[in-house]
């Protein structure tokens, strides 16, 4: 068993693959239109699908905003910079709610940013080996 995906929903699609492609650096996978049930679906991620867990967008045609309840979190990308990962977000016009620091109670350095939705973004510092 492997993990293949999480799905958001967004309530703007072209913002949203803006978003993880030009500040986040994935890659757009693949998309596709369900005409019978209006809406379409964007998976994107770091690799190739049959290898590596992917970002699913969902946008329900004509949604432009979800309320995200209590229960989710957040998502989370191992960084080889926090810094530099963190400028680069602000850059782009992106938005850091956490700037980078040691977690509560550890030495893993992590950050947080916001995507167009909402959602929470955990960066962490990649450990050296």
């Amino acid at each position: 068993m492997r993990l293949l995906h999480t799905m958001l929903r967004v309530g703007d699609l072209q913002r949203s693959i803006e978003f993880y492609t030009s500040v986040l650096g994935m890659k757009l996978l693949r998309q596709r239109e369900n005409e019978a049930y209006s809406y379409t679906l964007a998976f994107l991620g770091y690799g190739d699908e049959s290898d590596h867990t992917v970002l699913e967008l969902t946008y329900n045609w004509g949604v432009d905003h979800y309320e995200h309840g209590n229960a989710f979190g957040h998502i989370a990308i191992e960084v080889d910079n926090i810094y530099d990962a963190c400028a680069h977000v602000k850059n782009r016009g992106g938005l850091v709610s956490r700037e980078p620091g040691p977690v509560k109670g550890g030495t893993t350095e992590i950050a947080f940013v916001k995507d167009p939705d909402g959602y929470a973004i955990e960066l962490i510092q990649k450990k050296i080996q």
